[in-house]
């Protein structure tokens, strides 16, 4: 088995700095995701938890606990649920699982997956605020949430380019920019907003989309209408404006 192992690794060499991801097949005729670290390669499930356990039955140990929450809710104890730092330290160790799956996916352009798993680590990040003893362990947590956001924001954004929508992914990219600002304006002095690599790559992304995007029919004739006014070719400038009205 080691001998095997070994092989394996040196098939497929690491490359400190590159995100090296690959789907796979398992054993049991599944496929998988594989994503090469520097001390080895983790292979995940596409769904469900990524190591393919089910901690108390659950799909993840995040659902447990949402569920033991929401039965505290009903019975009408909602403060007999409490997360230890234990428990938060669970919850942190799967979602590292998350993290490795999304960012194998993103590398693999699967991008709905991505969506996904980032969703779900949005979640988990709300949940210890909520039901965690303020301070280290909520920041343990939240530390990451520009991060996250910025992944769900381009994952999302790419599913709309890959459709052509661009106005749906600008949207979507300048919606992610104000989640993150929103939260960093909460909870950090004005100088790490403005140096926040987060929002820094996506409003590069969001020039650039903006810049490159197809114009539309509309927007072609805005620009000729433009240039012949410019021109002064104001016959041509006139038969443009009546186009403009069709298209209303």
């Amino acid at each position: 088995m080691t001998n095997e192992y070994d092989k394996l690794l040196k098939e497929w060499p690491y490359e400190p700095g590159v995100v090296q991801a690959r789907e796979a097949t398992g054993s049991d005729g599944e496929p998988r995701i594989q994503l090469r670290v520097d001390l080895g390669i983790l292979q995940m499930e596409l769904a469900g938890r990524p190591d393919g356990l089910r901690p108390m039955g659950c799909e993840s140990l995040l659902e447990h606990f949402e569920r033991l929450a929401a039965r505290a809710e009903r019975e009408g104890k909602p403060e007999a649920f409490r997360l230890t730092p234990e428990d938060c330290v669970r919850l942190q160790q799967e979602g590292v699982q998350y993290y490795h799956r999304y960012l194998a996916c993103f590398q693999l352009q699967r991008f709905a997956e991505v969506a996904r798993d980032t969703e779900r680590n949005l979640r988990l990040f709300d949940f210890v605020e909520k039901h965690a003893n303020k301070g280290e362990l909520g920041m343990m947590f939240q530390q990451f949430r520009p991060y996250v956001l910025m992944m769900r924001s381009r994952a999302r954004a790419m599913l709309a380019l890959q459709k052509e929508e661009y106005d749906e992914a600008i949207r979507l990219i300048e919606e992610g920019l104000g989640e993150i600002r929103s939260f960093l304006e909460d909870r950090a002095p004005s100088e790490v907003v403005e140096n926040c690599s987060e929002i820094g790559f996506l409003q590069k992304w969001l020039d650039e989309i903006k810049r490159e995007r197809p114009l539309t029919p509309r927007e072609k004739l805005q620009r000729q209408l433009h240039e012949a006014v410019e021109t002064e070719d104001y016959e041509k400038a006139a038969r443009l404006r009546d186009a403009l009205k069709e298209l209303e």
